[in-house]
């Protein structure tokens, strides 16, 4: 799936987390699954609660860890994409339709 930068993501109504030891747990409330997420996967999901775009949760992440830009931008598209894949994150506004 393409995400471009500006595609603006939010977490779906039916996941619920907790964040636990600096990692987050989530539940999807639909199939009754747990996920965990590392450290930068678990800043991805909190910033996702603010309707980041991806170009924002890029530099975010990029700015907040060490890590290389392209690194960076590689594993965060593969998490967008498992997230959106399994139904947890949706696009929101005008990106919603593509």
């Amino acid at each position: 799936m393409t995400l471009d930068d500006d595609c603006a993501l939010r977490r779906t109504d039916d996941v619920v987390s907790r964040v636990l030891d600096g990692e987050a747990v989530l539940l999807d409330l639909r199939e009754g699954i747990y996920f965990g997420l590392n450290e930068v996967g678990t800043r991805i999901w909190e910033l996702l609660g603010e309707g980041a775009t991806v170009a924002e949760l890029r530099a975010k992440i990029f700015e907040e860890f060490d890590v290389e830009e392209a690194v960076a931008s590689a594993d965060l598209v593969e998490l967008l994409d498992e997230l959106l894949d399994r139904g947890l994150i949706e696009r929101v506004g005008l990106d919603a339709r593509s």
